[in-house]
């Protein structure tokens, strides 16, 4: 029994270490601190709260897409003056605080869900950028449902 017990407990550090190595880091940065939408953004929702809302939605969002193997990404969150909601190019997701200022309800609520949203798309394959918009988005939008 001993025999196998070293065997055993090698395989079980091996894949410990394989997989806390792989990790998804996130990083949230308000460019627009000084207007009232960022200022809104920093009070209303936080860089920790965003963080945390980028972790659930990474532990979210692959499953449902059924994929398996989440890479090793930094993702970024970059809080700025820019028209529209949001938008996301490669890993990191552009949140408009003229959008935060001009939002009527619950900022949070809202963020969270433009957060998740836009997270799919980091996770979500594209046809490496060559799938229709509206194939994208009604992607995401069906799974909003969910």
């Amino acid at each position: 029994m001993a025999e196998y017990l070293k065997p055993l407990l090698c395989l079980v550090l091996t894949l410990a270490a394989v997989y806390g190595c792989m990790a998804v880091d996130y990083a949230v940065s308000n460019n627009a601190g000084s207007s009232i939408g960022g200022k809104l953004f920093d009070k209303q929702v936080g860089a920790d709260y965003a963080m945390q809302t980028l972790g659930s939605a990474t532990d979210f969002t692959p499953r449902l897409f059924q994929q398996n193997n989440v890479a090793d990404r930094k993702i970024n969150v970059v809080v700025e003056n820019i028209d529209g909601v949001a938008h996301c190019s490669n890993n990191e997701i552009h949140t408009s605080a003229t959008y935060v200022d001009r939002y009527p309800g619950d900022v949070k609520k809202e963020i969270t869900g433009i957060l998740h949203h836009e997270m799919a798309h980091v996770w979500q394959w594209d046809g490496n950028g060559q799938a229709p918009l509206g194939l994208t988005e009604g992607r995401l939008v069906s799974a909003e449902a969910w």
